[in-house]
């Protein structure tokens, strides 16, 4: 699949926003005033701005608020209510943090729980497709979540909890990128079935035209896999090992160097996370790549 820069900055930017929204939920961390609106502004800042950034892959943008209508069928449409749902409860529990030094439980819970809803339903976007056998398993819903999770407590400046988390995250990023590898193979996708004809060989006599399609451009894309390898590494030291040791150096430091190391945590791990989607997008094979003699 073409790895398209608003679904990058959609699936990053959304799915800190909704993690940092699930600690402010819980009360973490425990600030008061002016310091909570700063929290919740820059929840929100990524929450919001990655859902606007979605926009921006549609083919007609007028079209958006359709995307309500469809919670029966489409895991799109239950984001995109999810996502509302979250926003407005997370946004009457910070209303009395910031201006009434209150904690409004079970409000904050509720909307903590309806955060992750909507991290789980952006996951299902993509777990639920049986034409990319890469992510039609569990494994992208767990991937999506705990990413979220780990991004949420280092922004919430929870250091042990997002030291595990992160680690946690990673581990679950190399299974899937381990499994990922040979799902498509394991499938049994071939020209053969995909034209159903079982009966021999197929091969194609030539392609089906000489000129790029939709198809080509949104669901064919080939990395190679020597610059993908290289990728994994670089996203992986960015996203987990970098903030981790900054974490850990900012338990036994100063204030100002604390501050510092979070901040190089909080940068690296976003970096890092961008550079992991843009490979979920880029390692995607799409059984639609068999016509074209791209798998």
């Amino acid at each position: 699949m073409h790895p398209a820069p608003s679904v990058i900055v959609f699936t990053t930017l959304s799915g800190l926003g909704f993690g940092l929204l699930f600690f402010l939920g819980f009360g973490m961390p425990a600030v008061t005033g002016w310091v909570t609106f700063v929290f919740f502004a820059l929840a929100y800042a990524l929450a919001v701005g990655g859902l606007l950034a979605s926009t921006f892959h549609l083919g007609n943008r007028k079209n958006a608020p359709k995307a309500f209508t469809q919670w029966r069928t489409s895991w799109l449409s239950r984001e995109a209510i999810a996502s509302v749902a979250a926003l407005i409860v997370m946004g009457f529990y910070g209303l009395g943090a910031v201006f009434f030094d209150a904690s409004w439980q079970p409000l904050g819970w509720i909307g903590a729980l309806l955060s992750l809803l909507t991290v789980y339903t952006t996951s299902m976007i993509y777990a639920q497709l049986k034409t990319i056998p890469r992510w039609n398993h569990w494994l992208t819903t767990a991937l999506f979540i705990s990413l979220s999770l780990a991004g949420g407590a280092l922004l919430a400046g929870q250091v042990w909890p997002a030291i595990v988390l992160l680690l946690i995250a990673g581990l679950v990023q190399l299974v899937a990128w381990q499994q990922g590898d040979q799902r498509f193979r394991q499938r049994g996708h071939t020209l053969e079935t995909a034209t159903m004809l079982p009966g021999g060989k197929v091969r194609q006599f030539e392609p089906p035209h000489t000129g790029s399609n939709y198809l080509l451009d949104e669901m064919v894309f080939v990395v190679g896999r020597k610059h993908a390898q290289k990728l994994r590494v670089i996203a992986g030291v960015l996203m987990v090992g970098v903030p981790v040791l900054c974490l850990f150096l900012a338990l036994g430091e100063g204030s100002g160097v604390s501050h510092f190391a979070a901040l190089v945590a909080v940068v690296s791990h976003l970096i890092g996370v961008a550079c992991a989607r843009w490979l979920f997008f880029a390692e995607a094979e799409h059984v639609v790549g068999l016509y074209y003699d791209k798998r």
